[in-house]
């Protein structure tokens, strides 16, 4: 196993523990702060998938604002929260079944693996060239000189 390899699961671990903790923590202010960790981890994967962009829009976008403004207003509103938990085991078997079906197609996509299932896209980058430098490419010709063209 290589280095990459080895980040990889580390941050996936990590981010999906967070994630899990997003959904199970009962105080609201530690769930958007398992959140912010679960983006900062996103961020990570997009990293060493070698999508700077995507990394940079993650943690300035989601991180920088959107979750700032949620976990202030969080902090600010005294909302109870006990009286909105109460209806959780009436769900539970309609979010079981959506759970399961999730999995499932999990499951059929990853076992479609195998048949060497490959999606191209008519613009797409050599191996030679950064996956940034094709996203920029792409967005500024084949996007948005159309769009102000029109």
């Amino acid at each position: 196993m290589d280095v990459k390899t080895g980040l990889f699961y580390v941050f996936s671990t990590v981010l999906l523990f967070a994630a899990f903790r997003v959904i199970t923590a009962r105080n609201p202010v530690h769930a958007v702060l398992y959140l912010v960790l679960a983006f900062f981890q996103a961020a990570m994967v997009w990293m060493l998938l070698k999508a700077e962009f995507l990394s940079i829009a993650l943690v300035l976008v989601y991180v920088g604002a959107v979750m700032v403004l949620f976990l202030f207003v969080v902090m600010m509103l005294d909302i109870n929260f006990d009286k909105l938990r109460e209806g959780f085991w009436r769900y539970l078997p309609i979010a079981a079944t959506v759970a399961l079906l999730l999995l499932g197609q999990m499951a059929i996509l990853i076992a479609s693996k195998g048949m060497n299932l490959q999606v191209t896209s008519p613009g797409a980058p050599a191996a030679t060239v950064s996956n940034t430098k094709e996203l920029g490419r792409l967005l500024y010709t084949d996007y948005l000189l159309p769009f102000e063209l029109a």
